[in-house]
């Protein structure tokens, strides 16, 4: 069995909202062309998908949305259903598109579940805002709620999601509101201040479901080392209490202080530093079983291909140390693209990553979230909130 499972195919650059969005392809392009010039993606074979068909887009979406898909970009701009509007604008062969960002992510799945790789990333993954019957935030198909579905179908009753893109993983959370097999934790800037408007601590699934779901809402400018703190006050505690046999990850990179569209402050290092957690958490809880996708970032040169080079770096046991300069041949094809833009040297915003773990007496607004979650939802799980051990 191959440790690892990379999926990427230059096709998944037709999913393409148009030069002014900021959903961007040239991030995953440059992504997987910095990850190839480092020598990251040496000897990896490169897994191409094929477009999922509709019996696994049913999975997370109705028959009416599909339809709607299918036909937005011949039926004009009153086609409903959050297509056609800016977030979601048309674009030709959009059904095709997304159904193929989907199959990325369900390969990604069949890889583990087949017992073909124990970890497996695709970075054009991670559409997370994508509901039953309508798009939302740039997200057509929701890649995770279908994967995750298709998951539970071949006989795993304990999967976690993960969501650290700064924006709350809505889509994923509504899929399985009610469904005590899944947990969903997701960590981004606070709902008050940023889209989609929920995530809240309070927040915490329904029925059966109660407690599977799991919100931090982080405050505006909170940077690597508050970040961090909430993880770590949150994240591994609910993990050994659930005991998931896969761990599914969306990995947005738009909490990083350069985000034109978020106000989160974290850098590529910190970034970094939560895939080694994530790595470590799926070895430890999860029989080593992890499924990583994309998701947001909206630095498109500067910040998505380093900090998601490191994911892939980190899934393949490749990892590249921040101190590692770019190469000439990749910054030379950036300035091609965007011949003003300034680009870093190495791999590493220069950043410490340090953090203090929750209970050591500090009590700030990150701090607030944590405490609010862990009441929240922490008893729940038979874990004690106000017990830093737990």
């Amino acid at each position: 069995m191959s440790p690892s499972a990379v999926v990427w195919d230059p096709a998944l650059l037709a999913y393409d909202m148009g030069d002014q969005h900021p959903f961007n392809p040239v991030r995953l392009h440059l992504t997987m062309r910095l990850a190839a010039a480092l020598g990251v993606l040496d000897d990896v074979p490169l897994l191409s998908p094929e477009p999922a068909g509709a019996k696994d887009l049913y999975r997370a979406h109705s028959a009416e949305y599909l339809e709607a898909v299918q036909q937005a970009p011949m039926a004009g701009w009153d086609v409903g259903h959050g297509l056609g509007t800016e977030d979601n604008p048309l674009f030709t062969d959009m059904h095709d598109a997304a159904s193929l960002v989907v199959g990325s992510t369900l390969l990604g799945a069949r890889c583990i579940a087949e017992g073909r790789a124990q970890r497996a990333v695709s970075i054009a993954g991670g559409h997370h805002h994508a509901m039953q019957d309508r798009a939302a935030g740039f997200c057509i198909y929701n890649d995770c709620s279908v994967a995750i579905s298709w998951l539970l179908e071949q006989g795993y009753d304990r999967i976690a999601y993960v969501d650290t893109d700064v924006h709350h993983g809505d889509g994923v959370q509504a899929a399985f509101v009610g469904d005590p097999r899944v947990l969903t934790i997701s960590l981004h800037q606070h709902p008050f201040t940023l889209f989609p408007g929920t995530g809240y601590s309070s927040e915490i699934g329904a029925g059966d479901g109660e407690g599977r779901a799991v919100n931090v809402p982080l405050p505006p400018h909170t940077g690597d080392a508050g970040w961090l703190r909430a993880f770590h006050a949150v994240v591994p505690s609910l993990l050994e209490a659930f005991r998931p046999q896969v761990l599914v990850t969306q990995c947005g990179v738009d909490s990083h202080r350069e985000d034109p569209l978020a106000d989160l402050s974290l850098t590529v290092d910190g970034h970094r530093a939560i895939y080694r957690e994530l790595r470590a958490l799926a070895e430890r809880w999860a029989e080593g079983r992890w499924l990583a996708v994309g998701g947001g970032g909206y630095q498109l040169m500067r910040v998505v291909p380093r900090s998601w080079t490191h994911l892939i770096a980190t899934v393949l046991d490749h990892d590249v140390t921040p101190d590692v300069p770019l190469p000439v041949e990749w910054t030379d094809l950036v300035r091609g693209v965007a011949p003003s833009a300034e680009v870093p040297p190495t791999m590493s915003d220069g950043a410490d990553v340090g953090y203090s773990p929750w209970g050591d007496g500090l009590d700030d607004a990150v701090d607030a979230a944590i405490r609010d979650t862990r009441r929240a939802v922490f008893p729940l799980h038979g874990l004690d909130p106000d017990d830093p051990r737990d």
